[in-house]
């Protein structure tokens, strides 16, 4: 019995301390729980995961700037028939230049930027950068490639369109007769 009792309990060990591991390495970190309680991440090493948007600014100082976007619109493009969920949550991240070679375009209209995880330095109203609240970027991982946005016609605005259209034709015609 004790053997069995044994077997049991090291085989629940064996299979609890890698999911612990697994969990505390891929710890992703919301950004909308990050902006929630911006402050008491101040200084602390994160990842945070979502779409790199709006443009990619390359700076004298060998840095590059950008949007990171972390919101349904991030994984669900509305024209791919993702939910109308609100605004965009985003943060500004900051990484060497050399992390951002071979990156997809950021996305933009009808473009989607591509989805990466970001590790590093979350830095709280930085007195170095004016107050500006942002990711140092050490890590750079990208989970998706962005991709182009193919956006075909809405057909029942179309159809409602030719309605209004073809009333206001006979509506026209109508009147036209009658003087």
């Amino acid at each position: 019995m004790r053997t069995v009792l044994g077997a049991f309990a090291l085989v629940a060990v064996v299979v609890a301390i890698p999911g612990v591991a697994v969990a505390q390495d891929d710890a992703v970190v919301p950004v909308e729980v990050l902006l929630a309680d911006a402050e008491s991440y101040s200084g602390d090493t994160i990842t945070i995961e979502g779409e790199l948007v709006g443009d990619y600014g390359f700076r004298s100082d060998g840095t590059m700037w950008t949007q990171l976007n972390d919101d349904s619109y991030a994984r669900d493009a509305l024209v791919d028939g993702g939910p109308r969920t609100g605004g965009n949550i985003g943060v500004g991240i900051r990484m060497p230049d050399t992390l951002a070679e071979g990156l997809d375009s950021p996305g933009g209209y009808r473009l989607e930027g591509p989805l990466v995880r970001a590790t590093g330095t979350w830095k709280h109203h930085d007195p170095d950068r004016g107050g500006e609240s942002y990711l140092d970027v050490s890590i750079l991982e990208v989970v998706e490639a962005g991709r182009q946005l193919e956006e075909g016609p809405d057909w029942l605005v179309l159809v409602a369109g030719l309605a209004v259209l073809a009333l206001s034709l006979g509506l026209w015609l109508s009147r036209r007769q009658r003087h």
